[in-house]
C-alpha cells in the first residue's frame, strides 16, 4: 500500500480538502447562530443531533473502524479490483441494523427526549421529539456514507471523502439563511436530511469512476467479517462511551440555563476546527498505513511519532491564539445577528476550558488508530470507561457550582486522562512509542508553547488593536511566530514541520 500513496501527500490532500469543507462549516454556524441565537430552539436541535450521533457512534462509526483494516489489507497490492466481499455484507447488515434502530428510537423519541434534555419543558420539549424523529432519518444516510469513504480510502482515493462536507454545508447554509427565518428550527433539521442525501450522492463518484462492484450480501461467516465481528463489541463500548460524555453533557447543559447547549456545543466546534484540519486530515491516511504496516514495529514506531509531532506542531500555535484572545475569536466566528454578547461571553468560556481537551484529543487520536491498528481495541475502551467516570461526575459536581465552565472543563480534564493512560498503554504494552523521543518531543513542546502564550499576550497588550478579527489574527500571526522561532532556537526537528506542510501544497 504504500508505494500505491504517500502518507504526507495524502494528508495534504484531505487536509485542503477538508478545509474547504470546514470553512463552509463554519459559515454554516455563522448563519444558524445568527438566524436562531443561543436559546431553547437551537438547544433542542444540537439535543436532537446528539441523539442521531449516538446511534451512529453505537454501530455506523464502530463498523468503519473494525471495517478499515481488513478492507486496507483487502485492497493492498491489488491492481483491478475484483470486489469487496468483506465491505458487501458490512454494509448491507449495517444499513439494515441502523435503520431499525432508528425506527424504534423514533416510536419513542418521547419519552427518550425526557432523557436526553430534562431542562426542556412545554413547546421546548415538544420541538425536540420533532426534531429527533426527522434527524434520525439521516443516520442510515451517513453510515453508508462512511462506509463508502473507508472504502475508498483503503484503495488510496481520499479526496471524495474530504469533499462531503461541501454539498452538505451548501444545504445548511441555504436551508438555515433562506428558511429558517420563515419555517424556523424545523427547516434546519429538514436541511440536514437533505444535506446528507448529497453527502451520500457524492461517494457514488468513485464508486462508478473505479467501477468498485457493490452489492448486497450477507455472509456473516466469512473470515474478514469474523475478524471485523471481533473487533466490533469493544469499538461498541468504546463508542458508547464517547456518547454517554456527549449525552450527560448536553443533558446537564439543560438545566443550567438557556443557550448553555449552544455554547458548549458551538465553543467545541470551534476548539475542534483546528483538530479536524490536522488530525483528521492527517488519520485519514495514518491509519490505512498503520493497518499494513502493523507486523512491522519500527515502522508503526515512526508512524506513530510522526503523527503526534505533526499533529502538536501545528495545533499547538492555534491553541495558544484561542488562549489569549477568546473573545474575539467567538466574535469574529459567531457574534452576528441574533448571537448576542451574552452567547458570545458564555461561548468563550467553554473556548477557555476546552483547550486542554484539544491537545489531549489530538494525541489521543494518533496513539489509539496505532492501537487499533495492531489489533488492540479492549485496552483503549477500557481508558474509556475510566474517562466517562470523570466526565460524569465532574459535570454532576462541578455544573451546579460553575456552570458551562464546570460540564467543559470536566470533559476536558477526561479527555487528558484518557490520553496519558493511553499513551502509556500503547507504550508499555506494545513499543508504540519511543519513551526518549517521545519524552523529548513533549518537553519542546511545552516549552514552545509557554514562549508563544507569553509572546503573544505581551503583543496583544503592547498594540491593543479594537477589532475582533484584528486581535484574533494578531493573536494567531503572533503565537505561530513565536512558536516556530522557540522550534529553532531549541533546533527542533519540528521546525521543518511548516516548510514540508507547504512544499508539500506546492507540489500538490
Amino acid at each position: 500500500m504504500a508505494a500505491r500513496w504517500s502518507i504526507g501527500r495524502a494528508a495534504v490532500l484531505v487536509a485542503g480538502l477538508t478545509g474547504v469543507s470546514t470553512l463552509l462549516g463554519f459559515v454554516r454556524d455563522a448563519v444558524i447562530a445568527a438566524v436562531y441565537g443561543a436559546g431553547p430552539q437551537l438547544d433542542a436541535y444540537f439535543v436532537a443531533l446528539g441523539l442521531a450521533n449516538i446511534v451512529l457512534g453505537l454501530l455506523g462509526t464502530s463498523l468503519t473502524r473494525a471495517a478499515t483494516p481488513v478492507l486496507a489489507r483487502e485492497a493492498d497490492g491489488e491492481e483491478v479490483c475484483r470486489g469487496h466481499r468483506t465491505f458487501d455484507v458490512v454494509i448491507s447488515t449495517s444499513v439494515v441494523a441502523i435503520g431499525a434502530l432508528s425506527v424504534a428510537l423514533g416510536v419513542a423519541a418521547a419519552p427518550v427526549s425526557r432523557v436526553l434534555a430534562p431542562g426542556l419543558t412545554g413547546e421546548g420539549a415538544d420541538l425536540l421529539v420533532l426534531l429527533t424523529r426527522i434527524v434520525l432519518v439521516t443516520t442510515v444516510l451517513v453510515a453508508a456514507t462512511d462506509l463508502l469513504v473507508a472504502l475508498a480510502q483503503a484503495h488510496g482515493v481520499f479526496r471524495w471523502g474530504a469533499l462531503q462536507g461541501v454539498p452538505f454545508n451548501l444545504v445548511m447554509i441555504a436551508s438555515a439563511g433562506l428558511l429558517g427565518p420563515h419555517l424556523g428550527i424545523v427547516a434546519l433539521a429538514a436541511g440536514f436530511v437533505v444535506g446528507s442525501l448529497a453527502r451520500l450522492g457524492l461517494q457514488l463518484v468513485p464508486l462508478a469512476r473505479h467501477r468498485w462492484p457493490v452489492r448486497a450480501r450477507w455472509d456473516l461467516r466469512s473470515p474478514g467479517v469474523r475478524e471485523i465481528g471481533a473487533l466490533l463489541p469493544p469499538l461498541v463500548v468504546g463508542q458508547a462511551v464517547l456518547n454517554v460524555n456527549t449525552l450527560v453533557d448536553r443533558a446537564v447543559a439543560s438545566t443550567v440555563g438557556e443557550g448553555a447547549v449552544s455554547a458548549v456545543f458551538l465553543g467545541w466546534r470551534l476548539v475542534n476546527l483546528p483538530e479536524m484540519l490536522v488530525v483528521a486530515a492527517l488519520v485519514a491516511p495514518l491509519y490505512p498505513a498503520m493497518a499494513a504496516a502493523a507486523d512491522d514495529p519500527a515502522r508503526m514506531r515512526h508512524l506513530v511519532h510522526r503523527g503526534l509531532a505533526v499533529s502538536l506542531t501545528l495545533l499547538c500555535p492555534v491553541a495558544v491564539a484561542l488562549l489569549v484572545a477568546p473573545e474575539a475569536v467567538v466574535t469574529l466566528a459567531f457574534g452576528r445577528g441574533a448571537f448576542d454578547e451574552q452567547a458570545v461571553a458564555l461561548t468563550a468560556v467553554a473556548v477557555l476550558c476546552f483547550l486542554p481537551g484539544l491537545l489531549a484529543l489530538a494525541c489521543r487520536q494518533v496513539v489509539v488508530s496505532a492501537c487499533y491498528a495492531v489489533g488492540d481495541v479492549r485496552w483503549p475502551v477500557a481508558v474509556g470507561v475510566l474517562a466517562m467516570v470523570v466526565n460524569v461526575v465532574g459535570d454532576l459536581t462541578l455544573a451546579p457550582i460553575w456552570g458551562v465552565a464546570g460540564i467543559v472543563a470536566a470533559t476536558s480534564a477526561s479527555l487528558v486522562l484518557a490520553a496519558v493512560l493511553n499513551g502509556w498503554l500503547a507504550a508499555t504494552r506494545h513499543g508504540l512509542l519511543g519513551g526518549r523521543a517521545t519524552g523529548t518531543l513533549l518537553l519542546r513542546t511545552v516549552v514552545a508553547t509557554t514562549g508563544s502564550a507569553a509572546t503573544a499576550a505581551l503583543l496583544l497588550a503592547w498594540a491593543d488593536p479594537g477589532a475582533a478579527w484584528a486581535r484574533a489574527g494578531l493573536a494567531l500571526v503572533g503565537a505561530a511566530l513565536a512558536y516556530q522561532l522557540m522550534l529553532a532556537f531549541m533546533r527542533a526537528p519540528e521546525r521543518f514541520v511548516a516548510l514540508e506542510v507547504v512544499r508539500r501544497v506546492r507540489s500538490r
